[in-house]
């Protein structure tokens, strides 16, 4: 479930960047200002536009680092079940006696 909200979440934040991004770019293209003030509004909006961006990515990288840190807990964790399982199975074999058919010279 974690998987499909960060998933979800990862969109989400990325659709909004996207369209932030493009919503000041064409709003500062059909501005009526001189071709002077509209690059220098558009390279302000475009910074702000990167800084909102880099800021989804640190975000993004920090939430992708936690959820590796807790499927790697996950992955150790079913490790060691495993390891215990097969421990207690060697053990109840070695246990065992081993089944011969009474007679061993009949079977050459």
């Amino acid at each position: 479930m974690s998987d499909n909200k960060d998933s979800r979440f990862t969109e989400s934040l990325l659709t909004f960047l996207a369209g932030a991004a493009t919503g000041f770019i064409l709003g500062i293209l059909f501005a009526p200002a001189s071709g002077k003030e509209t690059r220098r509004k558009l390279k302000q909006q475009i910074e702000k536009g990167q800084e909102l961006a880099r800021e989804g990515y640190e975000k993004l990288a920090r939430e992708a680092e936690k959820g590796a840190r807790v499927a790697k807990e996950k992955a150790e964790e079913g490790i060691e079940a495993i390891k215990e399982f097969l421990e207690k199975k060697k053990g109840e074999y070695v246990r065992k006696e081993p089944e011969f058919p009474e007679d061993l010279d009949t079977e050459k």
